[in-house]
């Protein structure tokens, strides 16, 4: 039988203060923008969360479990659903208990750890996990990195923390002359699957579809099932995976969106030998025809599909080292108010908005995004850092202190007090960015 794999992404990060200064830092002024981040996070569920959730789970139920879908969501959007929009939460909790929807692991808060620290990228992957586990009582088996990033070295690692299956971008500089609807072994790794989004038919839907200029506007279901009924190949897995958001909010629902996922489950099934499956039910049913290298990290972002939308310019650059580089002192802290800002700080659109590529995907960079320019998003990124690195200076001077105090030499003691802090936990002059 030929497969209908969709899987969704849903996420939304913590934004940064346009409006967070230098002369803000070590004043204690909150840097995150909560209002925006409510507002925004309430304006996408009613757009897109709810009425989308609502539609999955009246086409569940009215195929008897034919059509099944997968999500993958991030631990920051978990967390701002339960601050702002709990109902959404219950609404996915329904969806997992139909036993049709299949739960996707990734990093708990949507970061670029893969491509600086594994240390770092494993601990927020066992973190999601978890919270999936407590959220929707399922453990994920696939994997789907932080905007479909991936490259062989992440392989043993994915493997190593319980995964069987990994979401990848079907980038024609990796397939070649090979088809993105075949399943393949990851390189580098004992028994880990790779599933390929079809980046031509998910981007139909996700970018297309509302493009009048586009030779094949108006989209139908029943024309779009067409296009995947005529797949040659009987066994073909087609992977389509796009951002939840498609629904209603990157597509409104006047473009008649709503109307062509409604009746797409019908158009499908309606197919000789065509049917929807879970990645883990692909990878399942589905041996590897082969290996596939991915030598260099690709992902799901702009035309070239590289990390260039996170990296590829020297601001961009210098924001992730100024993050990175304070691994070890924040997590000496053992504070975890502290820790827990500095991965948000690490999440992937913090990025994206300091992008420069304004020309073919310019339209994607600006969505969502509070500034005015990608400098603006540098500039308070990088207070926001500085003020982060104050706060991990204030915190080992009290740890400092609070050790000496425990260490100081009392009438019933013979232990001396060390004459200064542990070595590499306190700034150095001019450390500061911005």
């Amino acid at each position: 039988m030929k497969t209908v794999c969709m899987y969704f992404q849903v996420h939304q990060p913590f934004r940064i203060r346009r409006d967070y200064s230098y002369f803000d830092i070590r004043t204690h002024a909150p840097y995150e923008d909560v209002e925006k981040n409510r507002d925004i996070l309430r304006r996408v569920a009613e757009k897109c969360y709810l009425p989308t959730n609502r539609l999955i789970l009246e086409l569940i139920e009215k195929h008897r479990g034919d059509f099944r879908v997968a999500y993958s969501i991030s631990g920051v959007a978990l967390e701002q659903f339960q601050l702002w929009a709990p109902e959404v939460v219950r609404s996915f909790q329904q969806l997992a208990e139909t036993g049709c929807v299949e739960m996707i692991g990734e990093t708990y808060y949507h970061s670029l750890s893969s491509l600086f620290s594994l240390a770092e990228f494993k601990a927020q992957v066992l973190r999601h996990k978890d919270l999936v586990k407590e959220l929707f009582g399922v453990t994920p088996t696939t994997f789907r990195n932080t905007e479909l990033i991936y490259f062989d070295g992440l392989a043993p690692v994915i493997e190593s923390l319980g995964f069987d299956t990994v979401l990848a971008e079907g980038a024609d500089r990796i397939l070649g002359w090979r088809r993105p609807d075949h399943v393949y072994k990851a390189v580098g790794a004992q028994r880990l699957k790779l599933l390929l989004k079809d980046y031509r038919l998910s981007d139909d839907i996700a970018f297309r579809f509302s493009d009048r200029g586009w030779a094949e506007w108006p989209l139908t279901a029943e024309k779009y099932a067409h296009w995947l009924g005529a797949i040659h190949r009987k066994d073909a897995f087609v992977g389509l995976f796009m951002d939840y958001e498609t629904f209603g909010e990157h597509q409104w629902a006047e473009s008649g969106i709503f109307d062509f996922l409604r009746h797409l489950p019908g158009a499908v099934l309606a197919q000789a030998d065509l049917g929807f499956r879970t990645p883990a039910e692909v990878s399942r049913d589905h041996a590897a025809v082969a290996d596939l290298s991915f030598p260099t990290p690709v992902s799901w972002a702009d035309t070239e599909r590289d990390v260039s939308a996170w990296l590829g310019n020297s601001i961009q650059d210098a924001a992730a080292a100024h993050v990175f580089e304070l691994e070890d002192r924040v997590l000496a802290t053992r504070d975890g108010r502290l820790i827990d800002a500095w991965r948000k700080l690490q999440t992937s659109d913090h990025y994206y908005y300091m992008c420069t590529k304004w020309f073919a995907d310019g339209d994607v960079h600006k969505y969502f995004n509070p500034y005015e320019s990608p400098y603006d998003a540098f500039v308070c990124h990088a207070n926001a850092v500085n003020q982060l690195r104050w706060q991990i200076e204030e915190a080992t001077r009290a740890r400092s202190v609070e050790r000496r105090t425990l260490l100081a030499p009392s009438e019933s003691s013979d232990v001396v007090a060390p004459s200064r802090s542990p070595e590499g936990l306190t700034l150095t002059a001019g450390s500061e960015i911005g």
